[in-house]
C-alpha cells in the first residue's frame, strides 16, 4: 500500500480539485508519509511531508488531553464545576453558569452556544478576554440533555489550563505534549508556523481571503502541523507516553443525535464509532480553507492523518480513509448517507419553520410539497459564506440528506426531540433549537 499511495495521493487530489494534501499512517509500527500537490495556488510551492497544515479541531483532542493530564495530577476532576477554576465565569444561563463542568465541555454537551468566533487581540491575555464575553453566550439546549459541538466550551477549557498552570494554552501545550513527544513541526502561532512550509486554504478554488482564524480560538482550532506530527499525538493515546489511562477519553459519553456524519458517540474529546467491529476513535478540523482528518483503530494500531488545502475535502479524506483503512486492516469505512434506492414519502410539514443558534439561521420550507433548506451564516462568520438552499431528501421520517450541485457528497440532517418534547435539527454536529 505504501508504494500505491505514492501515485494515488495525486490521483485523487486531481478528482476532488484539491490543491495540495499530505498524508502520515502508522501500520505495524512502520511510518509512510506521503505529500502531492501545491501549498498556494498563488506561489506554486509544492507540498512536502514536512510543510504545516492548519489541523482546525482536531486541536480540540490536544486540549481535552491536556485537561486529562491536570486530571491525572489531582488538580481537578472530570465532574469539577468550571465556576470552581474560574471564579469570574459567566454565561448568560445563571443554572448553567453554576453548574457546567469540565466534562461538559470536552463532550460538547454544555449547551452553551458554540460558534462565537470573537478577535480579542493578539495578546497573551486573548484567551481570558475571549471567556470575558462569554458572559453573554445564550444556551443552544439545557445542560447536558442532548449533543451539540460547541468551539466556546473549548477555549473556556483552554483558560481553565491556562489558570491551573500560570501560563498561556500555547505554552501548556508545548510542554505537556510537543516536548514530551518530540514533535518538531506542531505550532499555534503565525510567527512560528512562517519558520516552515505553510500550506494557504483555498476558498472556490483560490487562496483564500485570510490565513488563519483568530488567536482566541486557540484552544479549540489552531495547531498547525505535518501530519506525521499528529499521528505521533495519536500513537502516544495507544501506546503511552502522555497519560496514564488515555482509555478513559475513548469511552463514549453521550450519543451523537445524527450519527451519519461523524460517528455514533463523543467521548472526551474523541469521536468514537466502529468499523468492522473495531472500535475507532477520531476528529476532523475545519478552518479558512484548510481541512484535516485523524483516525485511530486501538485494536490494531493503525493511525492515519491527511491534511488538505481546498477543493472537495471532505469527500476526498473520506475516500482515503476508505481506501486506506480498507487494504491496511479489511476494514470498511462507513459509507456517506445518500438517498434510499427506493424514494420513501415523508409529511415533512411538521419540519417546517425557522431554527436558530448563534452563528446560523436555517429556515426549513415547503416547496411543491417537498422540503428545502436554507442556511445562512451569521456573525463573524457571515461575510465569509454566503447564503446556501438545499432540497432536503427523505431517507426516513426523521433523517434527511442534502448536497449542493457541485459537490460530490451528500450531508445528513436529523429532525428529533428533546426528553422535554422541544424540536431540533442536528445538523453539521450542531444540535439547532425550532424557534419560529
Amino acid at each position: 500500500m505504501a508504494g500505491a499511495m505514492g501515485q494515488r495521493l495525486p490521483e485523487l487530489i486531481a478528482e476532488y480539485e484539491v490543491p495540495g494534501a499530505a498524508l502520515a499512517y502508522l501500520h505495524e509500527g512502520e511510518l509512510h508519509e506521503f505529500a502531492a500537490g501545491t501549498l498556494n495556488k498563488a506561489t506554486g510551492v509544492d507540498v512536502t511531508t514536512d510543510s504545516l497544515f492548519q489541523i482546525g479541531s482536531v486541536t480540540k483532542v490536544y486540549t481535552a488531553t491536556l485537561i486529562m493530564q491536570q486530571i491525572e495530577q489531582g488538580r481537578l476532576t472530570l465532574d469539577t464545576p468550571v465556576l470552581e477554576v474560574l471564579p469570574e465565569f459567566k454565561v448568560a444561563d445563571a443554572e448553567v453558569t453554576k453548574n457546567v463542568t469540565i466534562r461538559h465541555l470536552l463532550t460538547h454537551t454544555s449547551g452553551i452556544d458554540g460558534d462565537l468566533f470573537l478577535d480579542t487581540g493578539r495578546g497573551d491575555d486573548c484567551v481570558e478576554k475571549y471567556v470575558a464575553a462569554c458572559a453573554d453566550l445564550a444556551q443552544n439546549h439545557p445542560l447536558g440533555v442532548t449533543q451539540s459541538y460547541c468551539n466556546s466550551g473549548f477555549s473556556i477549557a483552554g483558560r481553565v489550563l491556562e489558570k491551573l498552570t500560570g501560563k498561556r494554552w500555547d505554552d501548556v501545550l508545548r510542554e505537556g505534549i510537543g516536548e514530551p513527544l518530540g514533535l518538531t513541526h506542531t505550532w499555534t502561532l503565525p510567527e512560528d508556523v512562517l519558520r516552515f512550509r505553510a500550506a494557504m486554504g483555498h476558498v472556490d478554488g483560490e487562496p483564500a481571503p485570510m490565513w488563519g482564524l483568530m488567536r482566541s480560538a486557540g484552544p479549540a482550532g489552531l495547531i498547525c502541523a505535518r501530519p506525521a506530527d499528529v499521528v505521533a499525538f495519536a500513537r502516544a493515546h495507544l501506546e503511552g507516553g502522555l497519560l496514564e489511562n488515555p482509555q478513559i477519553m475513548w469511552e463514549p459519553q453521550v450519543d451523537i443525535p445524527n450519527p451519519y456524519a461523524l460517528g455514533r458517540h463523543w467521548g472526551v474529546g474523541w469521536i468514537v464509532d466502529e468499523w468492522s467491529g473495531q472500535r475507532v476513535i477520531s476528529h476532523g478540523g475545519n478552518t479558512i480553507g484548510q481541512h484535516a482528518m485523524l483516525w485511530a483503530v486501538p485494536g490494531t494500531g493503525t493511525i492515519a492523518c491527511v491534511t488538505v488545502n481546498g477543493g472537495h475535502s471532505g469527500a476526498f479524506t473520506h475516500r482515503v480513509a476508505t481506501e486506506l483503512f480498507a487494504e491496511l486492516d479489511g476494514l470498511s469505512v462507513p459509507a456517506t448517507l445518500g438517498p434510499p434506492e427506493t424514494p420513501v414519502e415523508v409529511d415533512a410539514s411538521r419540519y417546517a419553520g425557522r431554527y436558530e443558534r448563534a452563528g446560523a439561521r436555517l429556515d426549513v420550507s415547503l416547496r411543491d410539497g417537498k422540503p428545502w433548506l436554507r442556511m445562512e451564516a451569521t456573525g463573524a462568520l457571515a461575510e465569509l459564506e454566503k447564503p446556501q438552499e438545499f432540497e432536503l431528501v427523505p431517507v426516513d421520517e426523521t433523517t434527511f440528506v442534502l448536497k449542493s450541485p457541485e459537490d460530490p457528497s451528500w450531508l445528513s440532517a436529523v429532525f428529533y426531540e428533546l426528553p422535554d418534547g422541544s424540536p431540533y435539527v442536528h445538523l453539521g454536529a450542531r444540535a439547532t433549537p425550532k424557534t419560529g
